[in-house]
């Protein structure tokens, strides 16, 4: 009698979203897709992408995604309204949130920005790193505000400007467009310090199933080592598959800056490995932004992270 084969385990379908549209930044997901990592660890991911339109976050908080590329700040907030999402994984160990200047304005160092009566910022931006600036550093006041609307044009016309930006993104729009490169300012290198496209999940899920949270984790970890170390031609062909205005040339350049300025790899993660998110670092930001008036003192926001699922070095002997 001829052996009966069993069938193969059914895959766990899983939504990702993430906070904007495809991007070398996005570049972990992407890859695990790509090279069957995801598939490797049981999962069927879908990546949901972001964007001016989209809502990735609310689709979170519905149940309508499973992950969700966010920002503890986002959290802070959400535990503050009694909203129950949790970060597990830090992918980006500094903000790649930027200001940026003028080259032939004297701003040398970040307190120069300072003297420069405009600074194009969002509103996030300004209600957030502008009041942990305006408490550590002095001279920073309110009156330099003014609306970023993501059209890089008044920054670019007006030198006494400063304006906001991702270090992965403006500045190489800016090169593109004038020739000339602006004074770049990594806001994490002035000491704001919160993690970066968290991975955020339900805390219901992350509760029901723990083994499912742990194998995207995982997997996402290693996904991350070969995108920055591997060959990474497929991913960045379904990055551009999902946002066509993606160039081979912004993807370069956003790999580089990640990698020259330790975006993804320094802090924690140089010893736990990509992703990793420790009570220490998570703690420190919470009590910034209390002393700089962002986020009120009184909620447990340890509940807006859990470290369960990351600092195991997953991955890193993919590094090369």
């Amino acid at each position: 009698m001829a052996a009966v084969s069993s069938p193969a385990m059914a895959l766990d379908k899983v939504k990702f979203g993430t906070n904007w549209l495809a991007e070398a930044e996005h570049g972990g997901y992407y890859q695990a897709v790509a090279d069957g990592t995801y598939e490797k660890y049981g999962l069927d991911v879908e990546i949901v992408q972001g964007g001016p339109q989209a809502a990735n976050n609310a689709l979170l908080i519905a149940g309508k995604i499973d992950f969700f590329m966010g920002t503890p700040l986002t959290n802070l907030n959400a535990v503050a309204e009694g909203i129950p999402i949790v970060d597990i994984a830090g992918i980006f160990q500094k903000s790649p949130e930027i200001l940026m200047a003028h080259p032939d304005q004297g701003i040398d160092k970040f307190e120069d920005l300072a003297t420069l009566p405009t600074i194009l910022m969002g509103k996030d931006g300004f209600l957030s790193y502008f009041e942990w600036m305006k408490a550590n550093f002095e001279g920073f006041s309110d009156s330099q505000y003014k609306p970023y609307t993501f059209n890089p044009a008044p920054f670019i016309a007006d030198p006494k400007s400063a304006q906001q930006g991702y270090l992965t993104s403006e500045p190489y729009e800016i090169q593109k467009q004038t020739g000339w490169e602006p004074k770049v300012f990594l806001l994490a290198d002035q000491g704001y310090s919160p993690y970066a496209e968290t991975i955020t999940a339900q805390t219901k899920l992350v509760k029901e199933n723990p083994d499912l949270v742990q194998r995207f984790v995982d997997a996402t970890l290693i996904g991350w080592y070969n995108y920055l170390y591997g060959d990474n031609t497929a991913a960045n062909d379904l990055i551009k598959k999902d946002n066509p205005d993606m160039t081979d040339g912004q993807i370069e350049y956003s790999i580089a800056k990640m990698k020259e300025y330790g975006i993804v790899e320094s802090g924690d993660a140089d010893e736990g490995g990509i992703g990793c998110l420790t009570k220490a670092h998570y703690d420190g930001f919470i009590a910034d932004m209390v002393k700089a008036g962002v986020i009120k003192e009184g909620p447990d926001y340890t509940a807006a992270y859990d470290p369960e699922f990351v600092c195991k070095k997953v991955g890193m002997e993919l590094k090369k």
